[in-house]
């Protein structure tokens, strides 16, 4: 493990969290940058990165080769699947689930609570479920109870209120299915692939 002076392994939850509240298990080949926080009650997989400011709270359950950069926060009860990179300033809410190869680019906000305010909403939050592969664009908003298909590529600045069928590009607000991931064509002049996406 490379735990950097300032970075913090085993921060006591202030919320109680009863039998749960054990040191964290983390694999080897850990690196915690400075101001990186994981708190107790957590269970991290091989080759964890946590850059600055990074947070992973209490009860949450990820896989191995998990990267989560700076200024972001993966709040608790999450299930994070292997190889799951999360970039810059996201906030990752209470229960999403975020299967195996999941991008987050910088700015993904994912909601959990339908109905922020209610005397029922300890009752009824959840975070999406994010399948596969899915790649998620910069400052996109994730609402509460959806699923982002296997491999379904959302676009920057989309706000995704309803489900996304797998392999489908979507974008806009509300977000809206508009193609195939595998009809999109490189950008670049001159192109570096005919197809970025394509198996």
């Amino acid at each position: 493990m490379n735990i950097y002076p300032g970075a913090t392994l085993g921060f006591e939850p202030i919320r109680n969290i009863g039998e749960g509240n054990y040191s964290p298990r983390v694999g080897e080949g850990l690196v915690m940058l400075p101001g990186a926080v994981i708190y107790n009650g957590v269970i991290l997989g091989v080759n964890g990165r946590l850059g600055h400011n990074a947070i992973v709270r209490e009860q949450n359950e990820i896989g191995d080769d998990f990267s989560l950069w700076s200024n972001s926060i993966v709040d608790y009860g999450c299930r994070i699947g292997n190889r799951v990179k999360i970039h810059c300033n996201v906030y990752v809410a209470q229960f999403t689930t975020l299967d195996d190869d999941v991008f987050l680019a910088p700015g993904v906000i994912v909601g959990n609570d339908p109905h922020p305010g209610c005397d029922f909403s300890q009752q009824c939050m959840r975070g999406p479920h994010i399948c596969k592969g899915a790649k998620i664009g910069v400052n996109v908003t994730l609402l509460p109870f959806i699923t982002i298909g296997e491999g379904a590529l959302i676009g920057a600045g989309a706000v995704v209120t309803s489900d996304i069928p797998p392999q489908m590009v979507a974008y806009g607000n509300p977000a809206r299915p508009v193609r195939r991931v595998e009809e999109l064509t490189c950008l670049i002049t001159p192109p570096l692939t005919d197809h970025p996406y394509k198996a």
